[in-house]
């Protein structure tokens, strides 16, 4: 008895506090033991890598309780959505290895919406206000005093409903007219004291067209949607924890306005708060992920330094060494700063295992190996990855004439210096033993040829090759074979661990915008463009996003733009965390 206890005690530390208040609902039979989230992003730009926290969390908690999740686009400001970032919002929840139940948007409840704020009108529980958003913003209060109720709060309900509908008319100003509920200007909550319902926009929207000019708030949409759904747990920031009460509310009147009242509180979705996923040099918020696209720092939402899916995926993450490092942080009820090196771990650990290895040289110098025969050439095998037999392997071609790294020799070795210099020998990579005789330099002194001769007898998988040497494994290309490329090193974009906090203080300080600030604090090493690079032919064959190890340099992967006439190769992370040193 005592063990199996201790058993259940285990396995229930071992959930989250969200997965541990979904099985407690579900004991106790609340939504009639349904589990439904849904996953509701604005459509007003590119996903980016704190959503992939949300989306894991919304589809995860689905999967595992064998309930549905939902795909809710919160449309609700037609001034900034698109159809654009709609597509790319499906293609990234797909890509990082989740499906939707069902496709919703918060416009399908746009006349549901507008019919219960009429009733909400009727009922004396809401208002329209003719002020200016400055005013009502001051008649707020402020946590220590009470607001002042607006002077049309209590003006006639008829006429309440008369103005609400003008609002929808197309001749109304915007800014001119509001709808406010009637809760109480005195509540310690200051979200209580007649929030916003509706306002004026006269905008066309993306689904509806022109039928709207008045559009919903999001704090009356979203528990509203929840509960139109059907979803019975609503996964939050935590920014959103003041906002819970007033959410319940609007769900309790809208189940007053459908005449629910029966077991109110054992059918309603249930909103519960997670913290954001927070990133060391890393900057997420969309407003200036957007200034950063628009002014040209950085060459779009999927460049490889943004903190997009897209761009993400372009650099060469893996869905899973994203879902992995999601994992690995888990879910908590307060914020913290994750390091991004923590990510980069999951990525290596990821990577490593379904990598390609290949050869790639971004440095070149020529070795000319003197004393193999000229015009010979030899194929031979180099396994694709070491961690997977399943890859198999592939042919590089050996040949007299080799590309090399120009770090991997020394005309005047160091003490510890294990690479190649004269009178030293290294080994190559599924190839010969060589030893360096000498070196040949331009006129400013630059090497541009190293000569070498090779053992014959020491060619991997040949009885030589067991031959002991203090020099290091060299990869290499064979400068006949090889293919040039262009190479893309990225690093991180923000040269501060916090940008968010420094962007936010530049700007205090200086009274500048956000771009100015954004030009102090940018990586001024954030990407190397390497034009003189050699791959090896099997790395030229390889579709755009194929994952790939360049051997002993670090992971990289196929760019988007690569064509076999230009081809581009884009660095993901490197073999080790080379910032701690920093």
């Amino acid at each position: 008895m005592i063990e199996t206890v201790n058993n259940n005690t285990e396995e229930k530390k071992s959930l989250n506090f969200i997965e541990q208040k979904v099985e407690k609902d579900l004991a106790e039979g609340l939504n009639g033991g349904r589990i439904q989230t849904r996953f509701p992003p604005e459509p007003n730009g590119y996903l980016h890598i704190g959503h992939a926290k949300a989306i894991a969390l919304d589809f995860g908690i689905a999967q595992q309780y064998g309930g549905k999740c939902n795909l809710r686009f919160d449309d609700t400001n037609p001034t900034k959505e698109d159809t654009e970032y709609i597509e790319s919002i499906e293609h990234d929840i797909q890509w990082l290895g989740f499906q939707w139940d069902n496709v919703y948007y918060a416009s399908d409840y746009f006349q549901e919406l507008w019919d219960f704020a009429e009733w909400l009108i009727m009922q004396g529980r809401a208002y329209v206000d003719e002020q200016s958003a400055e005013v009502i913003a001051q008649q707020k209060g402020t946590t220590t005093k009470a607001g002042t109720n607006s002077p049309f709060r209590d003006r006639p309900k008829e006429e309440s409903l008369k103005l609400f509908r003008f609002m929808n008319s197309g001749e109304a100003t915007p800014g001119t007219l509001v709808l406010r509920a009637k809760i109480d200007m005195a509540h310690p909550n200051m979200l209580f004291r007649d929030p916003l319902l509706y306002r004026v926009m006269n905008i066309p929207h993306i689904r509806t067209g022109n039928k709207w000019n008045a559009y919903p708030m999001y704090d009356f949409t979203h528990g509203q949607s929840d509960y139109l759904e059907g979803v019975t747990h609503s996964l939050c920031t935590l920014e959103f924890v003041e906002h819970r009460p007033l959410y319940d509310l609007f769900v309790t009147w809208m189940k007053e306005y459908k005449g629910e009242t029966e077991n109110i509180e054992d059918n309603r979705p249930r909103q519960t708060e997670f913290n954001k996923l927070n990133l060391s040099y890393t900057l997420m918020s969309k407003r200036n992920l957007l200034a950063l696209v628009k002014e040209g720092l950085v060459s779009g939402w999927d460049d490889p330094r943004m903190p997009t899916i897209c761009g993400f995926r372009r650099r060469g993450y893996s869905p899973e060494s994203i879902r992995g490092f999601i994992k690995k942080i888990g879910y908590t009820t307060f914020d913290a700063l994750n390091e991004i090196a923590l990510l980069e771990s999951a990525v290596r650990e990821d990577l490593n295992s379904r990598a390609i290895r290949v050869s790639a040289v971004l440095n070149p110098v020529k070795v000319i190996i003197t004393n193999y025969p000229e015009g010979q050439t030899e194929e031979l095998t180099a396994i694709n990855n070491p961690e997977n037999e399943a890859d198999g392997t592939h042919k590089v071609t050996f040949s007299r004439e080799i590309w090399i790294e120009r770090e991997d020799f020394q005309e005047e070795a160091e003490k510890k210096f294990m690479r190649l210099a004269p009178g030293k020998e290294v080994r190559l990579k599924n190839a010969y033993i060589i030893m360096c005789t000498g070196c040949t330099k331009d006129a400013d002194g630059n090497v541009v040829e190293i000569q070498c001769t090779y053992d014959p007898e020491t060619r991997s998988g040949m009885p030589g090759a067991d031959r002991k040497i203090k020099g290091k494994t060299l990869h290499w290309v064979s400068c006949e074979h090889a293919v040039k490329a262009e190479v893309r090193l990225y690093d991180r974009l923000w040269k501060v661990e916090n940008p968010r906090d420094e962007l936010a203080a530049i700007r205090e300080a200086q009274d500048c915008d956000a771009v100015t600030a954004m030009k102090q604090i940018i990586n001024p090493d954030c990407l190397t463009v390497l034009k003189d690079c050699y791959v090896e032919e099997f790395a030229a064959t390889m579709k755009p996003l194929s994952y790939l190890q360049f051997q002993r340099i670090g992971y990289f992967n196929v760019d988007t733009e690569s064509t076999p006439e230009h081809l581009i190769f884009n660095k993901t992370v490197g073999l080790k965390d080379t910032w701690a040193k920093k």
